[in-house]
């Protein structure tokens, strides 16, 4: 897959059925960029997505938060990692405000 930045790669580690996982970014924690509202939160919110579908079977929930963040882009915001002209660059809160936004109106 050519993603374009760690910070849109969710991941899983399944154990037999999902029933053990761990779901996490696969950029990790990044513990240096603690507090400097850089770090793009969407591997961390599809990595939540994922626990939803595949451990606790709620497809529906993951496709609506897959939607909000694939709308939140076309609406044409971006962090750093993946800013390219004509987008608006904003940090890690305010796209996870957005994203919540979208889901709360879904």
């Amino acid at each position: 897959m050519l993603s374009g930045s760690l910070g849109l790669l969710p991941s899983a580690s399944l154990g037999e059925n999902a029933k053990t996982a761990l779901y996490e970014p696969i950029h990790g924690s990044a513990p240096d960029l603690r507090g400097k509202d850089v770090v793009n939160p969407i591997a961390t919110i599809l990595s939540a997505g994922m626990m939803l579908k595949y451990s606790f079977k709620m497809n529906e929930a993951y496709d609506l938060i897959e939607k909000s963040i694939k709308d939140v882009l076309k609406d044409g915001y971006r962090t750093a990692d993946i800013m390219s002209d004509g987008k608006e660059l904003i940090g890690t809160r305010k796209m996870g405000d957005l994203i919540k936004e979208k889901l709360l109106k879904a």
